[in-house]
């Protein structure tokens, strides 16, 4: 294989530099005669990716150039031809000749300027995600101080790329994006991607996106079907709400980032999607306030309410600690069941997917045991499945767990304590007093995007 020429010293991107010129030896074949001499040379040809074997003759036109495998320099070399090879050029009188060709920077992949760039035996870091017009890379330390070059680099060699970002920081805690460099092209954060059907457009450096996350997204909303009712704690700029409104779910969406916000509520008229209510509000604030408007709605439009079918929690660095705030959020809405009722199904299932990270040597078992830990009861099997999304580093895993809102759960007239808090066996209360109040139940709260 073809290498361009080393310049490890580099640190302004220098294209004439990767020019280079391969010296040849070549058949001269009549036209005619090309396409059987090319079967029968076949390996001895100079077959390199992108590059051509068979070049016009720059004396006789009615004749072409083979050009044979660069380790072969001139007629000495002739025995490392196969004798195939070597019978036909006997036999045809085929002429050799010298070609030269031209390489330059357009010739040479990414990896392979990075390669001839960056210290030897270095990882090159040429994996970007892309979203829109925009390549996001994440540079290790020991590449930073050639930033700007290798961003140059990606813009070249990716035509449909005009901003190269970098990451700078650790995501932000509050609102959960990166903060961006801009290391070559343009500064345009404003991108537009295509996912599950739909156009999404936002500011990268404002909100958080994952495109490798598109197949989960997909997965979940597989699972939603025409009429149902979804609510996303954490909508982030809409992967989940606008394809599930899109396919005639009625939809409630929330995020605590204004700007995610404002960009899931363009891109549902983007989409020219009706049934999806925003909000911009607290994860636990908004899943009460949901399921009253829900209510609300119901009520006026003079129709027994129905909760919720879905609840999407796609927060995996904190969404585990919101689960408490479903207890007793069908307590004033619905007659709770009990054995006398239990015929007018009056206990609708609210199935919940809560995205968590774990660390664990069994992340399955310290989800589901975290989970309901801060529900307040524990997921009893068969009530729940627990999907591993992906590894996100060597020690750490995304997954989704997704469990049946219980009765006890649902309908419950206390709300939890802390996790934690201490609790006294002794000081029991009446079923219909609170453990706890509403604001020492609260904790500051991080913002909900696509994690």
């Amino acid at each position: 294989m073809l290498s361009p020429p080393v310049h490890r010293s580099m640190q302004v991107l220098s294209r004439d530099a990767f020019r280079t010129t391969v010296r040849l030896l070549a058949v001269r074949v009549p036209v005619k005669h090309v396409g059987p001499a090319r079967q029968k040379l076949g390996n001895d040809l100079f077959n390199q990716p992108r590059l051509r074997n068979v070049v016009n003759e720059q004396v006789h036109s009615d004749r072409k150039l083979l050009l044979l495998r660069d380790d072969i320099r001139d007629a000495s070399e002739l025995d490392k031809l196969s004798e195939t090879s070597r019978e036909l050029i006997n036999k045809e009188g085929y002429e050799l000749a010298e070609h030269q060709l031209e390489i330059d920077y357009d010739y040479w992949s990414a990896d392979e300027i990075l390669s001839a760039i960056l210290p030897e035996g270095s990882l090159v870091p040429g994996a970007f995600e892309t979203i829109g017009h925009i390549a996001h890379m994440n540079l290790r330390e020991e590449f930073l101080p050639y930033k700007q070059l290798i961003g140059q680099v990606i813009l070249d060699k990716n035509p449909r790329i005009t901003s190269v970002v970098n990451k700078t920081d650790s995501i932000d805690t509050t609102f959960r994006f990166f903060k961006m460099e801009v290391l070559a092209g343009v500064d345009d954060m404003v991108a537009e991607v295509r996912e599950s059907g739909c156009r999404f457009r936002f500011d990268f450096s404002k909100v958080y996106w994952n495109s490798r996350l598109h197949t989960e997204h997909d997965r979940l909303l597989s699972m939603f079907r025409k009429g149902q009712r979804i609510c996303d704690v954490f909508a982030g700029v809409g992967p989940f709400a606008v394809p599930a409104a899109k396919r005639g779910c009625e939809v409630y969406a929330n995020d605590l980032n204004p700007e995610s916000y404002k960009y899931m509520c363009e891109n549902a008229k983007l989409n020219k999607v009706k049934a999806l209510h925003t909000y911009n509000l607290d994860g636990r604030d908004f899943i009460r306030k949901a399921f009253e408007d829900l209510k609300q709605a119901d009520e006026t439009a003079g129709r027994p309410f129905k909760p919720f079918d879905h609840v999407a929690m796609n927060l995996p660095a904190t969404a585990i600690e919101f689960v408490d705030a479903f207890r007793g959020v069908l307590a004033d809405k619905l007659p709770a069941p009990t054995e006398s009722n239990a015929d007018l199904a009056a206990s609708p299932k609210v199935m919940v997917h809560c995205y968590c990270f774990s660390k664990s040597d069994d992340p399955i078992t310290d989800v589901v045991e975290r989970t309901g830990q801060v529900l307040g009861e524990p997921l009893l099997a068969g009530t729940y499945e627990v999907f591993r999304v992906r590894r996100v580093a060597p020690h750490k895993e995304m997954l989704c767990v997704s469990f049946r809102l219980s009765d006890s759960v649902a309908f419950a007239r206390q709300k939890r304590k802390d996790v934690g808090a201490e609790t006294n066996a002794d000081n029991t209360q009446a079923d219909n007093s609170e453990v706890a109040t509403e604001s020492e139940t609260k904790r500051p709260r991080t913002e909900s995007t696509n994690e």
